[in-house]
């Protein structure tokens, strides 16, 4: 049976939200092309909510939200990594999501919350996500306010030292899993000048620690609204 998230710690998010007084809380999840976006939600959500692309082919071409229950609403955005051109209409639209405001009291706020980033447990290539960082989102959004996760650690060590039986790694995968993310903390400040929490790891597929992204974004609730910077 598949794990249900939808009251996933509800009364967590409601209490933090509460206390910022805006309701639901927004995250836009983000990524290149091919680092499991849609699965990740699909497994979030489980149901297909979003369509899987095959191989790199981009599947998602617009962003639109996913309420996983009434105080966590999720975006999906088109992924980076598909072309120049593409790029660059895929940028304008995160950029036009991030800006969008809402009004309270005469101000304005941003709609979006926080920022969920996610890359390929496989690869050691992330120059497409600095991209995305360094023109796209530190502009736009407080740096605390990112968080960088890794999907597909089952396949992180070319499919070596993961159970599929359990889904599950061993010892030596977990090992390998902790320094990458220490390495991805090292190499994000090094290539954007960001300092982000170490990141979480994590298996879309597998279902393997869905529950440790949530507590990511949940312990990690700004508590205050979003000023636009």
């Amino acid at each position: 049976m598949a794990e249900e998230f939808s009251s996933y710690r509800i009364d967590d998010i409601d209490y933090k939200m509460q206390q910022v007084g805006w309701l639901p809380l927004d995250v836009m999840a983000t990524g290149v092309t091919g680092a499991g976006k849609s699965s990740t939600l699909n497994s979030l959500f489980t149901k297909n909510v979003a369509e899987v692309g095959d191989g790199v082919e981009p599947m998602t071409m617009e962003t639109g939200y996913y309420e996983l229950n009434d105080v966590l609403r999720i975006w999906d955005t088109p992924g980076l990594g598909d072309g120049v051109e593409n790029d660059k209409r895929h940028k304008k639209k995160l950029v036009e999501l991030l800006r969008k405001t809402y009004a309270l009291d005469g101000k304005e706020y941003g709609f979006v919350d926080m920022v969920l980033v996610i890359i390929e447990g496989s690869s050691r290539d992330m120059g497409s996500t600095y991209t995305l960082l360094n023109e796209v989102l530190v502009p736009n959004i407080q740096k605390e306010r990112i968080l960088v996760v890794i999907n597909q650690v089952d396949v992180a060590m070319k499919g070596r030292h993961w159970n599929q039986k359990t889904g599950k790694p061993d010892t030596q995968l977990l090992n390998f899993l902790e320094e990458k993310a220490l390495s991805v903390q090292r190499r994000v400040k090094e290539a954007t000048g960001v300092s982000i929490l170490k990141p979480v790891y994590y298996s879309a597929v597998y279902k393997y620690n869905l529950h440790a992204v949530l507590d990511f974004i949940i312990d990690n609730i700004p508590l205050h609204r979003r000023k636009l910077s």
